[in-house]
């Protein structure tokens, strides 16, 4: 399949490694399908590109490589919705926030996982409790959390 980016102009997707999010993504509910890409060979950040969108992408971090303590408890419901029986089948990602007037400040929602099963190629944005932040710092001496409830952005550990 083709895809077009404005942040990667165009480029060939095989079909089976689109990640399909049945229920869509939080504010975009009607973009079902995307493709993961590097950032490039040495950072630990991917893309979720959307192939039906342009112009709609979000960069993800596995919550491990900056929380080790970061646990989700996935509920039965979502995992039936992504066809996913094992845990390690299970990729858990946040999204980041880049401040483009500081890459410094970057933040990540940990309130709102995405949990991808490998197998199905099937994903489910989760929501948390408030006891989670949607800005958590990547880099916490130069960037105090701040937590505004109306704004949400646009493997570590799961338990079944």
């Amino acid at each position: 399949m083709k895809c077009t980016s404005t942040r990667f102009g165009s480029f060939d997707v095989p079909d089976d490694s689109i990640v399909r999010f049945p229920s869509g993504l939080l504010g975009f509910p009607e973009q079902e399908r995307y493709v993961i890409l590097d950032h490039d060979t040495e950072a630990p950040i991917k893309w979720l590109q959307s192939v039906e969108a342009p112009d709609l992408a979000f960069v993800l971090l596995d919550p491990g490589t900056f929380h080790p303590d970061y646990h989700v408890d996935i509920p039965a419901e979502a995992l039936a919705e992504i066809k996913g029986d094992q845990r390690d089948d299970l990729a858990l990602a946040v999204i980041l926030t880049i401040p483009s007037d500081d890459p410094s400040r970057i933040t990540a929602n940990l309130r709102g996982p995405l949990i991808i099963s490998h197998k199905t190629k099937l994903g489910k944005q989760l929501v948390l409790s408030e006891e989670f932040p949607t800005r958590h710092p990547l880099f916490p001496a130069s960037c105090p959390a701040v937590e505004t409830p109306s704004d949400f952005e646009s493997a570590t550990e799961c338990s079944a």
